[in-house]
């Protein structure tokens, strides 16, 4: 067995995401290799004689978009504005948390200086 961190394969990921045939047990390969072409986002690696490979990352924005397109019904230009606007809501919620940091600190560094001036 793979560690959590190792590069999966298709066949792997499709049975990670669900991507499986409920009758046949068949593997939906043609999906995800659907998916790579309209979410730049997806970006396997191509190793040992073409065959693809995907990160953790990968797997984790494969599982984003199945549950858009799959389970909540979006279209492909649908679940790429969500995803969008997912991806901008974490980066503005890392600009508060660094932002919020750096009041912090230049709170700490008044409070030394009234020390030095009231002193």
């Amino acid at each position: 067995m793979k560690t959590k961190g190792a590069y999966k394969t298709i066949g792997e990921v499709c049975d990670i995401v669900g991507l499986v045939e409920p009758e046949t047990g068949k593997r939906k390969t043609y999906v995800l290799r659907f998916w790579e072409k309209h979410f730049k986002e997806i970006k396997p690696s191509l190793i040992y004689k073409g065959r693809r490979y995907y990160s953790e990352l990968n797997i984790d924005y494969i599982k984003k978009i199945k549950k858009l397109l799959k389970d909540e019904g979006y279209t492909i230009k649908g679940s790429k504005k969500a995803l969008m606007n997912i991806n901008n809501s974490v980066d503005r919620a890392k600009d508060d948390n660094i932002s919020t940091e750096k009041l912090t600190n230049l709170k700490n560094k008044i409070k030394e200086l009234k020390k030095y001036i009231d002193g």
